[in-house]
């Protein structure tokens, strides 16, 4: 028997929050007052994953500014999406450009770079 989507996604969003100190949405994000998958921090977090091994993966624009809104939504700085190619698999995160600079420099900064 087949384990259902949800089994795949709650998995994945549960591994993103523990990995960023974070938490999981109510049902999801799907409810007016809590929107996006995983906050952590100043971060909302989009979390997509597939159900069986992939070699690829694509990266829809609506889901980029779906996170964006959320992020306003909830007042927070900054939003991600996460993304796995099958389940308990590495999560790899897509931000915007400016983002990525500020955790570049910071992260260049913190190693003495």
């Amino acid at each position: 028997m087949t384990k259902p989507t949800r089994y795949f996604s709650s998995h994945q969003e549960e591994k993103v929050a523990k990995l960023l100190g974070g938490h999981t949405q109510p049902n999801s994000g799907a409810t007016p007052f809590f929107k996006g998958d995983v906050i952590a921090k100043d971060f909302v977090i989009e979390c997509k994953t597939t159900t069986t091994l992939r070699k690829s993966f694509s990266i829809k624009q609506q889901w980029l500014a779906d996170a964006n809104m959320e992020r306003i939504q909830m007042r927070k700085g900054y939003c991600a999406l996460a993304f796995s190619f099958c389940d308990k698999g590495q999560n790899y995160f897509v931000v915007d450009e400016e983002t990525f600079a500020k955790m570049f420099h910071a992260l260049m900064e913190h190693e003495g770079k």
